[in-house]
């Protein structure tokens, strides 16, 4: 059986992903079969709940107001509608739906609470229920916490290194900061990266060594490839080749066993073949449905035929942990406490976000 460490360095991270790739895909499949059912895998759906107009400078995000996309701005959802679109997931085989909203950082009002009901409709429709809405503050994670949240999603994108190459509105350590904070609950943690931005392999292991360091790990690493979107700082970025997929898909099962690693942005440019190779290597969970939050992706149907072309089940929720009680908003314990928290801005320039900003 494989021990969980938290002391990786990038050294031994590093020599794992360069393995001769027979190597790698056999240690890594050992290890997942030691930890995890190799024929199932998690099926989430990704929805938007406000999209567009964010202030950030994520040099690969669309939804940045400073950039010029094709990305139209919508209003927070209604609860309603957030039911209707979880429903219709659940229908398509998604155990967990995955609500994200173009925000900063969390800030308690009306907006916060409409999003607390929705965690609480989509609990009850035994639905896992994850939330990717920027930092958050302890006491925010409580309040989602007691609304049955079941996990928070907040990537840690790159290295600590690369990070400053990549965003210049926020700080590396606010975003540790606020998985620290959901650590106060019992929600879990999904934090992950995206690959493809024009780091090096010693960035990916960096990140990877920055996750894996956490005590716990996380429950679930999101592994994305860029998907290059015109008008964005990396719109000229090459597709990742799915052997750069393989090999970060295999290294992160072998250094974080019992995480459930997930196949996330970038699959529309993977083959079935290719997927297949990720699943083998330790991949236990996609994203489903058109869209990952703005960026195409496969269709569900597309999906389902593979599954069954692959002989895979789809992960029942609550798998992993057992599902959250749901506390009624009259009955919370936590109130909003008006938090005007200083989460930092780092206010160095990068110049390729600059040039994007003024583009026309």
């Amino acid at each position: 059986m494989s021990e969980i460490r938290h002391n990786w360095t990038k050294e031994e991270i590093l020599e794992i992903y360069n393995k001769p790739i027979m190597e790698l895909l056999y240690e890594a499949a050992t290890v997942h079969r030691q930890f995890h059912d190799p024929n199932t895998v998690q099926v989430s759906t990704l929805l938007s709940i406000k999209t567009g107009g964010c202030p950030e400078d994520c040099g690969y995000c669309p939804q940045a107001a400073r950039y010029h996309t094709d990305v139209e701005g919508n209003d927070l959802m209604s609860v309603q509608q957030v039911k209707a679109q979880a429903l219709r997931a659940k229908s398509s085989g998604s155990s967990r739906v995955c609500m994200g909203a173009a925000w900063r950082n969390v800030k308690d009002g009306p907006e916060f609470d409409q999003v607390l009901e929705m965690v609480r409709t989509i609990n009850k429709l035994d639905m896992e229920v994850c939330c990717t809405l920027g930092m958050i503050t302890e006491n925010q994670a409580k309040r989602l916490a007691e609304a049955g949240l079941y996990a928070y999603n907040h990537n840690l994108d790159t290295s600590e290194e690369y990070y400053k190459e990549v965003i210049s509105t926020r700080g590396y350590e606010d975003r540790l900061q606020t998985i620290d904070n959901v650590r106060k609950t019992n929600v879990t943690v999904c934090s992950g990266g995206i690959i493809g931005m024009g780091e090096k392999v010693e960035d990916r292991a960096g990140m990877l060594v920055a996750l894996a360091s956490l005590n716990p790990q996380p429950e679930s690493v999101p592994i994305n490839a860029l998907v290059a979107v015109e008008g964005t700082p990396m719109a000229e970025e090459k597709p990742v080749e799915i052997w750069e997929m393989v090999r970060m898909v295999a290294t992160t099962r072998i250094v974080m066993p019992e995480t459930q690693v997930r196949l996330s942005a970038g699959r529309t440019g993977m083959s079935r073949e290719g997927q297949a190779l990720c699943f083998f290597a330790g991949a236990n969970s996609i994203f489903a449905g058109d869209k990952l939050l703005t960026t195409p992706n496969p269709d569900v149907n597309e999906d389902m035929e593979m599954f069954k072309l692959l002989g895979l089940n789809p992960q029942k929720p609550f798998i992993k942990k057992m599902k959250p009680e749901t506390v009624e908003a009259e009955a919370s314990q936590y109130q909003p406490l008006g938090e005007k928290p200083r989460w930092s801005r780092p206010g160095h320039k990068i110049e390729r976000n600059e040039n994007a900003r003024s583009r026309k």
